[in-house]
């Protein structure tokens, strides 16, 4: 068991929301009370962290509004990549949209996704986490891991989490490489290959699919957790990201 005090107190405090979420929903959801608090904790982080979202999607449309000025520069600075990357941060710079901006609302839930692990992978008296670890998803225990077995209910329970999540994954990384081919071109007017733009191209259509890694070797509960933030981003990107009429 960890014994780092922060990390002990927040799995303490997730405990006690995770059980306070599971008695609520108890009278409806029965045995998978607890199942059901996990995906309402998700949802509750996904709300928490809707401004970083909002701000992420502003970004985004800014960057999209820059395209003209991107063609300008690559048919200035197209034979010079060092001053064409240069005036292109600048750019995006002086205009408040920033890449970085677009992995702050990953980035934010990274401690809350490590609460979770350890809320149910950790034995010991912290909040309440032996109880937890009892606790059950159509007979499989939140704390089951793939490596445990697939007998009983865990094999299909499984099977159902991962054929979401790669459905989850293939439909994200489709609207990745669509909206990412048409913020930024990957060729300058010359035909040249534009500074970084092709191993982007490469990588970010394949980032979705680290969600099925993880499942590999996750707890059920956190596997739940991947599912429900996974499909609320694929929602945002339906809700938030939807073309604007043009004026």
């Amino acid at each position: 068991m960890l014994t780092f005090a922060p990390l002990d107190g927040a799995v303490a405090v997730a405990a006690t929301i995770v059980e306070a979420l599971a008695s609520a929903v108890a009278p409806i959801a029965d045995t998978g009370a607890t199942a059901a608090a996990v995906v309402l904790f998700t949802i509750a982080v996904r709300l928490l962290i809707a401004p970083l979202t909002w701000a992420q999607v502003r970004g985004e449309r800014r960057r999209a509004e820059l395209a003209p000025q991107v063609r300008q520069l690559q048919q200035r600075y197209g034979k010079d990549r060092a001053r064409l990357q240069q005036e292109l941060v600048t750019l995006h710079r002086e205009a408040g949209a920033s890449p970085v901006a677009g992995c702050l609302p990953g980035l934010f839930q990274v401690p809350f996704f490590v609460v979770m692990y350890h809320l149910f992978t950790t034995v010991g008296p912290i909040g309440g986490t032996a109880g937890l670890l009892d606790e059950r998803l159509a007979g499989v225990p939140l704390g089951h891991h793939l490596t445990d077995g697939l007998g009983g209910a865990a094999g299909p329970l499984f099977g159902v989490l991962l054929v979401l999540l790669t459905a989850l994954a293939w439909w994200t990384s489709r609207r990745m490489r669509r909206d990412a081919a048409a913020a930024t071109p990957a060729t300058a007017p010359d035909g040249t290959e534009l500074p970084g733009a092709a191993v982007l191209a490469r990588l970010l259509p394949l980032l979705p699919y680290g969600t099925l890694l993880a499942a590999l070797v996750l707890p059920l509960a956190a596997v739940l957790y991947l599912v429900t933030t996974t499909a609320w981003t694929a929602l945002e990107r339906v809700v938030l990201r939807r073309p604007r009429p043009l004026p």
